[in-house]
C-alpha cells in the first residue's frame, strides 16, 4: 500500500449563542490543490455521530487521487462539545450544520471547487445545503438517507413490521410503559439495527467508535433525533426538503442499500424531483455499504465523480 499525506487541523467556528470559542476538527486526506480531482468533503451521520466510520473513504486518495476531507460535526468528536446546549432545539439547527459546513470551505480555501458526500443524516444536510446552490459545489452523493424524516419514521415502522413477534412485542410493550431504558427494549431495537443498520458480525470497529462517542455525548442526537429510528422526537421530526429538491443543481447520486432503514421509500423523492440525478443500491447492504460492501461502494463513488 503506497503511503498517504494526511494532514489534521481545526477550523475556528464562530458560533452565535455558544458561550465560548468553537473549532471543527478536521481531516484531509491527498492534497487539496489537485489538478484534475476537486476535494470530496464528507459529512458524516448522527446527528451528532463522528467521521470513522467514513474514514474508509480514503481510499478514495489511495486508489485513485482523489483529495477527501472528513470532519467531526459541532458538538462530537474532536470539534467542542456543547453538553450545556442539550435540548436547546432553537441552537441545534440545520442552519448551524449549514453555516460550520460553509466555514469550513472556506477554512480550507475550496469554496469555489469541491464534491460534497454526506452518508445518513449527512446525506440530509448535504441535500439542504445544494439545495441552496452554494458557490463552488460540482457534484453530490446523498447515501442512505431520507427526503423527509416523517418519511423516515413510516418506513422505519414498515420495516419493524418484519421482526419476530417477540421482538415487536418487546418494543410496544416499552414503548407504551415508557421504559425504553429496560435492556429488554434495547435488545429488540438491536435487532432491529443487525437487519437494517449494519448486516456484518461483529459491527465493524470504526461503526462501533462512532457509536461510543454518541453514547458519551448524546447532546446532539438526543436534542436532533431523540430516542431511536422510530421515536424520532428532536427537532429534526418535521425536517423534510421534498419542497426544495428542484433547487438542485448539482449532479447527483443517490445511495442506499437492500435492507437499508433508508427504505426505497424515503430516497425516492431525491429521484423525482432532483434534475440530474442517478440511483444505486447495494443488494448485499443495510444502511453502511461503505462498510458493508467496501470495494464497490468505492469504485461506485469514484465513476460518479470521474464521469
Amino acid at each position: 500500500m503506497s503511503s498517504l499525506k494526511v494532514r489534521e487541523g481545526e477550523a475556528d467556528f464562530n458560533v452565535h449563542d455558544a458561550g465560548k470559542p468553537c473549532k471543527t476538527w478536521y481531516k484531509v486526506y491527498g492534497t487539496l490543490a489537485h489538478p484534475h480531482n476537486p476535494p470530496l468533503v464528507v459529512l458524516h451521520g448522527g446527528p451528532g455521530s463522528t467521521h470513522e466510520h467514513l474514514d474508509v473513504l480514503s481510499e478514495l486518495t489511495r486508489l485513485f487521487d482523489v483529495p477527501v476531507i472528513l470532519y467531526d460535526q459541532l458538538g462530537n468528536g474532536r470539534s467542542t462539545h456543547l453538553p450545556e446546549k442539550n435540548g436547546d432545539v432553537d441552537f441545534w439547527t440545520v442552519q448551524l450544520f449549514v453555516d460550520e459546513l460553509h466555514n469550513l470551505l472556506n477554512h480550507l480555501n475550496i469554496h469555489d471547487n469541491y464534491n460534497v458526500l454526506g452518508q445518513s443524516w449527512g446525506g440530509m444536510l448535504a441535500s439542504d445545503f445544494a439545495t441552496r446552490q452554494p458557490k463552488g459545489l460540482g457534484k453530490l452523493v446523498i447515501a442512505d438517507s431520507p427526503a423527509s424524516v416523517m418519511l423516515w419514521v413510516k418506513a422505519a415502522n414498515e420495516l419493524r413490521k418484519g421482526l419476530p413477534q417477540e421482538v415487536q412485542d418487546a418494543l410496544n410493550k416499552h414503548e407504551a410503559a415508557d421504559t425504553t431504558t429496560d435492556p429488554e427494549y434495547i435488545a429488540a431495537t438491536n435487532e432491529f439495527y443487525k437487519r437494517h443498520f449494519c448486516r456484518l458480525d461483529p459491527m465493524p470497529q470504526s461503526l462501533v467508535d462512532g457509536l461510543a462517542w454518541m453514547k458519551k455525548d448524546p447532546t446532539v442526537y438526543s436534542t436532533m433525533n431523540g430516542l431511536n429510528a422510530f421515536c424520532i422526537t428532536g427537532s429534526l421530526k418535521t425536517w423534510s426538503v421534498i419542497d426544495r429538491l428542484h433547487n438542485i443543481q448539482a449532479t447527483t447520486l443517490l445511495i442506499n442499500g437492500r435492507y437499508d432503514e433508508a427504505h426505497d421509500m424515503v430516497v425516492e423523492p431525491f429521484f423525482q424531483h432532483i434534475p440530474k440525478v442517478r440511483w444505486v443500491q447495494f443488494a448485499d447492504s443495510a444502511h453502511v455499504p461503505q462498510l458493508e460492501e467496501t470495494e464497490r461502494f468505492v469504485q461506485v463513488v469514484w465513476a460518479f465523480l470521474r464521469g
